[in-house]
């Protein structure tokens, strides 16, 4: 999503997966899980029980991780889930970022410049 200001800055993603491997939690919406679900062709009932595990705050469901805290549907940069991506996952580095990010990201910043007609 871009930024509504003419002035924000808004960050192209380069794909280079960095943030796909940086352990925490992957929050999932309801309609993250039925869209993932449709896109493995499982139902969701088989997705919660095949990759999304309890959050620590019991607060909903995350994506399962690997040991090294990366994304099970990381493929070497590749996302096997691309098309139907969580909320999260699409969000990021515009609408939220974690403590450190830009020393991990590769995304590049992009000044947005305002249209004749918002001058």
């Amino acid at each position: 999503m871009m930024p509504e200001r003419p002035n924000d800055v808004y960050y192209a993603c380069q794909r280079c997966a960095n943030c796909c491997r940086w352990p925490g939690e992957v929050v999932l919406t309801e309609e993250d899980t039925l869209r993932i679900a449709a896109h493995l062709g499982l139902s969701p009932y088989e997705f919660v029980a095949r990759h999304t595990a309890l959050r620590r705050n019991r607060q909903g469901l995350t994506l399962l991780a690997r040991e090294d805290g990366s994304c099970e549907f990381l493929d070497g940069i590749d996302c096997r889930i691309q098309a139907a991506k969580p909320e999260q996952c699409r969000g990021f580095p515009n609408e939220w970022r974690f403590p450190g990010w830009r020393e991990l990201c590769e995304a590049v910043e992009v000044r947005l410049v305002p249209s004749k007609e918002a001058r």
